[in-house]
Protein backbone atom coordinates (compact mmCIF):
# COMPACT_ATOMS: atom_id res chain seq x y z
CA UNK A 1 0.00 0.00 0.00
CA UNK A 2 0.89 3.61 -1.22
CA UNK A 3 0.41 6.98 -0.32
CA UNK A 4 1.77 10.17 -1.21
CA UNK A 5 4.86 11.86 1.43
CA UNK A 6 4.57 15.52 1.57
CA UNK A 7 6.80 18.11 3.07
CA UNK A 8 6.36 20.85 5.17
CA UNK A 9 5.40 23.24 2.28
CA UNK A 10 2.38 20.60 2.14
CA UNK A 11 4.16 19.33 -1.69
CA UNK A 12 4.51 15.46 -2.75
CA UNK A 13 7.91 14.62 -2.75
CA UNK A 14 7.88 10.83 -2.76
CA UNK A 15 5.06 8.16 -2.46
CA UNK A 16 5.82 6.04 0.30
CA UNK A 17 5.40 2.66 0.99
CA UNK A 18 2.89 1.50 4.00
CA UNK A 19 2.94 -1.96 6.47
CA UNK A 20 -0.25 -3.89 5.77
CA UNK A 21 -0.80 -4.90 8.70
CA UNK A 22 -1.18 -1.55 9.88
CA UNK A 23 -2.68 0.31 7.08
CA UNK A 24 -5.02 -1.96 5.22
CA UNK A 25 -6.95 -3.73 7.65
CA UNK A 26 -11.41 -4.24 7.45
CA UNK A 27 -12.89 -1.80 9.94
CA UNK A 28 -14.48 -3.40 13.11
CA UNK A 29 -16.55 -1.35 14.88
CA UNK A 30 -17.31 -3.26 17.54
CA UNK A 31 -13.77 -3.95 18.23
CA UNK A 32 -12.96 -0.14 18.29
CA UNK A 33 -16.21 0.45 20.52
CA UNK A 34 -14.51 -2.03 22.98
CA UNK A 35 -11.60 -0.51 22.65
CA UNK A 36 -12.94 3.39 23.10
CA UNK A 37 -14.43 1.58 26.37
CA UNK A 38 -11.86 0.42 28.05
CA UNK A 39 -9.69 3.04 27.74
CA UNK A 40 -12.49 5.35 29.30
CA UNK A 41 -13.24 3.10 32.13
CA UNK A 42 -9.26 2.52 32.73
CA UNK A 43 -8.71 6.18 32.98
CA UNK A 44 -11.70 7.37 35.25
CA UNK A 45 -11.41 9.05 38.39
CA UNK A 46 -13.65 8.18 40.92
CA UNK A 47 -14.43 11.15 42.78
CA UNK A 48 -18.38 11.47 43.84
CA UNK A 49 -17.75 9.94 47.89
CA UNK A 50 -21.08 10.56 49.97
CA UNK A 51 -21.20 9.45 53.49
CA UNK A 52 -23.11 6.57 54.73
CA UNK A 53 -25.18 6.87 57.92
CA UNK A 54 -21.74 5.13 60.03
CA UNK A 55 -19.33 7.87 58.53
CA UNK A 56 -21.93 11.12 59.41
CA UNK A 57 -21.45 12.82 63.10
CA UNK A 58 -24.09 14.04 65.30
CA UNK A 59 -25.86 12.96 68.07
CA UNK A 60 -27.86 9.58 67.64
CA UNK A 61 -30.72 10.74 69.95
CA UNK A 62 -34.35 10.72 68.87
CA UNK A 63 -35.68 14.30 67.84
CA UNK A 64 -39.14 13.44 69.64
CA UNK A 65 -40.85 10.68 71.10
CA UNK A 66 -42.38 8.41 69.01
CA UNK A 67 -46.13 8.48 69.52
CA UNK A 68 -48.42 11.22 70.67
CA UNK A 69 -46.95 14.59 68.66
CA UNK A 70 -48.96 14.08 65.73
CA UNK A 71 -45.77 14.20 63.47
CA UNK A 72 -44.62 11.31 61.27
CA UNK A 73 -42.13 8.86 63.83
CA UNK A 74 -39.08 10.56 63.28
CA UNK A 75 -35.21 9.18 64.32
CA UNK A 76 -32.18 11.13 64.49
CA UNK A 77 -30.58 13.95 62.88
CA UNK A 78 -28.62 11.75 60.77
CA UNK A 79 -31.66 10.22 59.47
CA UNK A 80 -31.04 10.45 55.23
CA UNK A 81 -34.55 12.54 54.73
CA UNK A 82 -33.36 15.19 57.01
CA UNK A 83 -30.86 18.04 55.87
CA UNK A 84 -27.25 17.11 56.84
CA UNK A 85 -28.04 13.82 56.78
CA UNK A 86 -26.28 10.21 55.47
CA UNK A 87 -27.04 9.60 51.98
CA UNK A 88 -28.96 6.66 50.94
CA UNK A 89 -27.71 5.05 47.75
CA UNK A 90 -25.28 7.63 46.98
CA UNK A 91 -22.04 7.31 45.09
CA UNK A 92 -19.17 5.59 46.88
CA UNK A 93 -15.63 5.96 45.62
CA UNK A 94 -14.95 2.28 46.10
CA UNK A 95 -16.22 1.07 43.15
CA UNK A 96 -13.83 -0.32 40.34
CA UNK A 97 -14.69 0.66 36.67
CA UNK A 98 -11.57 -0.93 35.40
CA UNK A 99 -11.78 -3.40 32.53
CA UNK A 100 -9.64 -6.07 30.90
CA UNK A 101 -8.62 -6.37 27.24
CA UNK A 102 -7.09 -8.22 25.59
CA UNK A 103 -3.51 -6.62 24.60
CA UNK A 104 -3.70 -8.03 21.35
CA UNK A 105 -7.33 -6.69 20.58
CA UNK A 106 -6.30 -3.36 21.45
CA UNK A 107 -3.57 -3.11 18.95
CA UNK A 108 -5.59 -4.88 16.24
CA UNK A 109 -8.24 -1.89 17.43
CA UNK A 110 -5.48 1.26 16.95
CA UNK A 111 -4.65 -0.72 13.63
CA UNK A 112 -8.24 -0.66 12.37
CA UNK A 113 -8.50 3.09 12.99
CA UNK A 114 -5.67 3.49 11.58
CA UNK A 115 -6.59 1.96 8.31
CA UNK A 116 -10.11 3.95 8.45
CA UNK A 117 -7.92 7.35 8.58
CA UNK A 118 -5.81 5.88 5.20
CA UNK A 119 -9.09 4.77 3.38
CA UNK A 120 -11.11 8.19 4.47
CA UNK A 121 -7.93 10.21 3.15
CA UNK A 122 -7.60 11.29 6.73
CA UNK A 123 -3.71 10.06 6.95
CA UNK A 124 -1.09 12.70 5.87
CA UNK A 125 2.82 11.61 5.80
CA UNK A 126 4.95 14.16 6.37
CA UNK A 127 8.79 13.47 5.89
CA UNK A 128 9.79 16.08 8.60
CA UNK A 129 8.61 19.52 10.88
CA UNK A 130 11.66 21.41 11.65
CA UNK A 131 11.72 24.96 12.89
CA UNK A 132 15.15 27.10 14.16
CA UNK A 133 12.80 28.29 17.13
CA UNK A 134 9.15 28.00 18.85
CA UNK A 135 6.90 29.96 17.24
CA UNK A 136 2.87 29.72 16.66
CA UNK A 137 3.46 31.16 13.46
CA UNK A 138 5.57 28.82 12.18
CA UNK A 139 3.37 25.71 13.34
CA UNK A 140 0.07 27.81 11.25
CA UNK A 141 2.09 27.53 8.28
CA UNK A 142 2.53 24.37 8.17
CA UNK A 143 -0.97 23.55 8.61
CA UNK A 144 -2.79 26.00 5.96
CA UNK A 145 0.07 23.90 3.79
CA UNK A 146 -1.25 20.54 4.33
CA UNK A 147 -4.54 19.02 3.05
CA UNK A 148 -5.86 18.55 6.55
CA UNK A 149 -9.63 18.40 7.29
CA UNK A 150 -11.08 19.93 10.60
CA UNK A 151 -9.18 19.32 13.61
CA UNK A 152 -6.02 17.42 13.50
CA UNK A 153 -3.67 14.77 15.23
CA UNK A 154 0.36 15.35 15.07
CA UNK A 155 2.54 12.40 16.05
CA UNK A 156 6.15 12.22 16.70
CA UNK A 157 8.63 10.04 16.76
CA UNK A 158 10.54 11.07 19.68
CA UNK A 159 10.22 14.68 22.21
CA UNK A 160 10.48 17.41 20.51
CA UNK A 161 10.31 20.49 22.50
CA UNK A 162 10.12 23.09 19.64
CA UNK A 163 7.37 21.50 18.00
CA UNK A 164 5.55 20.85 20.78
CA UNK A 165 5.43 24.46 21.88
CA UNK A 166 4.71 25.43 18.79
CA UNK A 167 1.80 23.48 18.66
CA UNK A 168 0.45 24.09 22.33
CA UNK A 169 -1.42 27.21 21.28
CA UNK A 170 -3.32 25.81 18.45
CA UNK A 171 -6.87 24.93 19.47
CA UNK A 172 -7.59 22.77 16.57
CA UNK A 173 -3.93 20.83 16.43
CA UNK A 174 -2.69 18.65 18.83
CA UNK A 175 1.21 16.78 19.76
CA UNK A 176 1.57 13.58 20.81
CA UNK A 177 4.42 10.92 20.75
CA UNK A 178 3.65 7.58 18.20
CA UNK A 179 3.95 5.42 21.09
CA UNK A 180 0.93 7.19 22.96
CA UNK A 181 -1.69 6.60 19.49
CA UNK A 182 -5.12 5.54 21.38
CA UNK A 183 -8.43 5.15 19.94
CA UNK A 184 -9.81 8.25 22.08
CA UNK A 185 -7.53 10.40 20.31
CA UNK A 186 -7.62 8.88 16.91
CA UNK A 187 -11.47 9.41 16.86
CA UNK A 188 -11.67 12.90 17.72
CA UNK A 189 -9.48 14.06 15.97
CA UNK A 190 -9.98 13.87 12.18
CA UNK A 191 -6.65 14.45 10.27
CA UNK A 192 -3.75 12.00 11.33
CA UNK A 193 -0.24 13.66 10.59
CA UNK A 194 2.58 11.32 10.95
CA UNK A 195 6.32 12.08 10.75
CA UNK A 196 7.87 9.85 8.67
CA UNK A 197 10.12 8.42 11.49
CA UNK A 198 6.69 7.81 13.16
CA UNK A 199 6.05 4.58 10.73
CA UNK A 200 8.64 2.42 12.12
CA UNK A 201 7.69 2.78 15.24
CA UNK A 202 4.09 1.37 14.30
CA UNK A 203 5.53 -1.16 12.32
CA UNK A 204 7.52 -2.14 15.50
CA UNK A 205 4.02 -3.14 17.15
CA UNK A 206 3.17 -5.56 13.98
CA UNK A 207 6.51 -7.80 15.65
Amino acid sequence: MKTNLFDQKGKSVWEIELNDLVFWLELNEGLIHRALVYQLANNRMVVAHTKTRWDRRGSTRKIYKQKGTGRARMGSNRSPIRKKGWVAFGPRNTVNFTLNMNKKERRKALFTVLSSKLANNDLIIVDNITFSEAKTKNMVEVFNALPYNEKALLALPARNEIIEKSTANISYVKSILVDYLNVKDLLKYKTLVLLKDSLAKLDNLTK
